[in-house]
C-alpha cells in the first residue's frame, strides 16, 4: 500500500512538472508578494511567480538526476559485468575502491569548483549532469560485479555453456536479463541520492545557474532567514523530502532478488 502510494505521488509530481511554467517571467509591479489567487506561493525579488518556478525546477532536477543516474548505471553496468566476468577485475576494483575511499560529495564540490563557474544556464546543466554521472558509478559497478559472478557460475549458465552457447550469447540472452533487476534497484536507489546531491551543489552555487530554476537554487533563497511569517517559501524542502522520502519507500518495499 506504501509502494503503490509512494509510486502514484511520483507519478503526480513528474505530470505537474511537465506542466507549463513561465519561470523567467517578472511581474516588476509585485514583488516580494505573499501568496494570492493569482501567486499561489507567492513571487520572489524580480517578482517572479514562485510556483511557476518550483513546477520548472522540480521538472529539471528530476530529469537531471535520472538522466545522471541513467549515465552512471550504465557505467556501472559495463565496468562492473566486465570485472564479473574477470576481465580487468583488478583495475576496475581498484579504481571503484579508489572513488569510494573518498567523501563522495566532497569529490563532487571539488571537481565541480575546478570547473568555469560562470557559464550559461543550459551549460551548467551539462556540467552538473555530467559530474554527478561520472563521479557516481563505483558503488552500483561494485554491486553488479557481485551480481554479475554470482551468475556466472549459477545452474542455468553452466547449462548453457555445456550446450555449447556462445560467449555474446551467454551475455546478452542469458547473464545481462538475468542482472537488470539488481541494476533496476541501483538506479532507483541513484536518483534520490542524486536530487539532493543537485540541491546541494545549488545551494552553494555550484550546480544549476540562474535564470534557469532547480531545487539546489531555490533552496538558496532560505539563506536570507526570512522563514519567520512566511511559511510558503518552504515549499522546495517540502516537496524534496516528500519525493526522496517516496523514492526510499520504492526501494524499501521492491523485491529485486536476482
Amino acid at each position: 500500500m506504501i509502494r503503490a502510494l509512494a509510486i502514484g505521488f511520483l507519478i503526480a509530481v513528474l505530470l505537474a512538472a511537465l506542466l507549463p511554467a513561465r519561470y523567467e517571467k517578472q511581474f516588476r509591479d509585485s514583488p516580494n508578494a505573499g501568496p494570492s489567487r493569482q501567486f499561489p506561493l507567492g513571487t520572489d525579488d524580480l517578482g517572479r511567480d514562485r510556483l511557476s518556478r518550483l513546477i520548472y525546477g522540480t521538472r529539471v532536477s528530476l530529469l537531471l538526476a535520472t538522466a545522471a543516474a541513467l549515465l552512471s548505471c550504465a557505467v556501472a553496468a559495463a565496468l562492473g559485468g566486465i570485472a564479473g566476468l574477470g576481465i580487468a577485475d583488478t583495475v576496475i576494483v581498484g579504481a571503484a575502491d579508489l572513488f569510494l575511499s573518498l567523501p563522495w560529495l566532497f569529490l563532487l564540490l571539488m571537481v565541480r569548483a575546478c570547473l568555469p563557474l560562470n557559464v550559461s544556464p543550459m551549460v551548467s546543466v551539462t556540467i552538473t549532469f555530467l559530474l554527478l554521472g561520472a563521479l557516481g558509478w563505483a558503488a552500483p559497478a561494485r554491486v553488479v560485479r557481485a551480481a554479475v559472478r554470482k551468475l556466472s557460475v549459477s545452474d542455468f549458465m553452466l547449462q548453457a555453456r555445456a550446450t555449447g552457447c556462445p560467449q555474446w550469447r551467454l551475455l546478452w540472452r542469458h547473464l545481462m536479463p538475468n542482472a537488470m533487476p539488481i541494476l533496476l534497484a541501483q538506479l532507483w536507489i541513484t536518483i534520490p541520492a542524486y536530487v539532493l546531491a543537485e540541491s546541494t551543489l545549488g545551494m552553494l552555487g555550484l550546480g544549476v545557474m540562474e535564470p534557469l530554476p532547480s531545487w539546489g537554487n531555490l533552496l538558496r533563497e532560505l539563506e536570507g532567514g526570512g522563514i519567520a511569517g512566511h511559511p510558503w517559501l518552504l515549499a522546495p524542502v517540502l516537496l524534496l523530502a516528500a519525493v526522496v522520502g517516496s523514492f526510499q519507500a520504492v526501494v524499501e518495499r521492491e523485491d529485486y532478488s536476482v
